[in-house]
């Protein structure tokens, strides 16, 4: 695989930061929902977030691109 660039580490770590960002936010609204059917939603959502984030520590730490922390 090709070396990645600063540019591009900057960009996976802005994304990551943002899942991130985005995961706390949906774990705190999933609190406040009362419809079955949208908290539903918004668990498969949450999962999903977990999912795209697991999947960019992955690919970070495969590639040796950083040392990462736990999310």
């Amino acid at each position: 695989m090709r070396k990645i660039t600063e540019g591009e580490v900057l960009s996976l770590t802005t994304i990551l930061k943002m899942e991130k960002d985005g995961l706390a936010l949906s774990k705190a609204m999933k609190g406040l929902i009362d419809d079955k059917d949208l908290k539903k939603q918004a668990e498969s959502g949450i999962l999903a977030a977990e999912g795209r984030i697991k999947g960019l520590q992955q690919f970070i730490s495969e590639n040796q691109i950083t040392s990462i922390e736990e999310v």
